[in-house]
């Protein structure tokens, strides 16, 4: 089976295309494009640029692209550069993992509508709390009714004078 790279090259020389062409069409610089046609993955600094690139001008080339990612990765497994780290060592997940999961899953919008309304609820009784502790310590309420008392004898309130 033909590499990845003989691939590119001989499906842009079967559309008679021109490196500079593919540039134009992909917006893959040609030393990219030269690359990838040589199979030399060691100018790229991650896979993902590979992968994306690869795609673009297989999509160009009307190649099959499910393939030739297949393919792909089968050749970046065998370099040293772009091997795929061994798995790390699996560990049991803490509360704060769970957490984490579940933070990450939660719809944001929703979640904001419902604290505001805890919130709003929460200081609704704060206030009402508060409302009946300041009428329970008023001085005035906690006095007996004041009784007036005229220090005239008359059943009538004094005139003031002019």
């Amino acid at each position: 089976m033909p590499t990845v790279a003989e691939q590119l090259r001989a499906g842009r020389e079967t559309k008679n295309l021109t490196i500079p062409q593919v540039a134009e069409a992909t917006k893959i610089r040609t030393d990219h494009i030269r690359a990838l046609e040589e199979g030399d993955f060691n100018m790229f600094s991650a896979p993902v640029y590979i992968r994306g690139f690869v795609r673009n001008y297989a999509i160009l080339l009307k190649l099959d692209v499910p393939q030739i990612m297949a393919s792909l990765n089968d050749e970046l497994g065998q370099t040293e550069k772009f091997k795929e780290p061994p798995p790390l060592v699996e560990q049991p997940k803490t509360p704060l993992d769970h957490l984490m999961d579940s933070l990450a899953k939660l719809n944001w919008r929703t979640a904001v509508v419902g604290i505001t309304a805890v919130v709003v609820v929460i200081l609704i009784v704060l206030s009402a709390i508060a409302w009946q502790h300041h009428r329970r310590s008023q001085p005035v309420l906690k006095s007996p009714p004041a009784v007036y008392q005229s220090t005239n004898a008359g059943d009538t309130l004094p005139l003031p004078r002019h």
